[in-house]
């Protein structure tokens, strides 16, 4: 998808690799094994350095609960970049059988964006700098998570509850490529 929207694409697995990239994604995943991960290839630190430096960053669902602040429900021992003055709550949907599919009204995308939830945090609060970007619909169906924060945006930093990369539609990564470029 980031390729799609005109990057250049480059895994990034050691802290010598970060230096090499104008800004990174935090994929969907399992949170508390990312976080265990970035410790054990040492890359916690320089990405927070990074990030706080100004380094464009993207998370998408585990992404998002890695870059937010403060994480409810998740192990005593991971660990938040802190790129986003947000509270998340992992898999508040639901467990696996819970995924949904929904349309949201994003700003900055014109038209309606298709978003998959698997196992998706929602955002709790958001601190002052903070710009929603997204909540789930107000609507009967959605019970519990009407009206529920899934896409912010801070400085440089966006996170979306639910994974645009399943979908087809590159306008999310199309404006984190934009971010990154207007970096530059």
């Amino acid at each position: 998808m980031l390729e799609r929207a005109g990057a250049r694409v480059l895994p990034v697995r050691r802290a010598r690799e970060l230096s090499e990239v104008d800004g990174l994604v935090l994929p969907g995943g399992e949170s508390t094994t990312m976080s265990r991960l970035l410790e054990s290839f040492d890359l916690l630190e320089p990405l927070t350095e990074r990030i706080e430096a100004g380094m464009p960053a993207f998370g998408s669902c585990a992404g998002m609960i890695l870059l937010a602040k403060q994480a409810l429900d998740g192990r005593p021992d991971q660990r938040q970049l802190g790129g986003l003055d947000i509270v998340v709550r992992r898999n508040a949907f639901g467990r696996q059988v819970d995924s949904f599919e929904e349309d949201l009204e994003f700003s900055g995308i014109d038209g309606p964006l298709h978003a998959v939830f698997i196992r998706a945090p929602w955002v709790e609060k958001v601190g002052d700098d903070v710009e929603v970007l997204a909540r789930v619909p107000e609507t009967p169906a959605a019970g519990a998570a009407a009206g529920r924060i899934v896409a912010v945006r801070q400085g440089q930093v966006l996170a979306t509850a639910f994974h645009p990369e399943l979908t087809g539609d590159e306008r999310v990564h199309r404006l984190f490529v934009e971010l990154v470029r207007d970096k530059r």
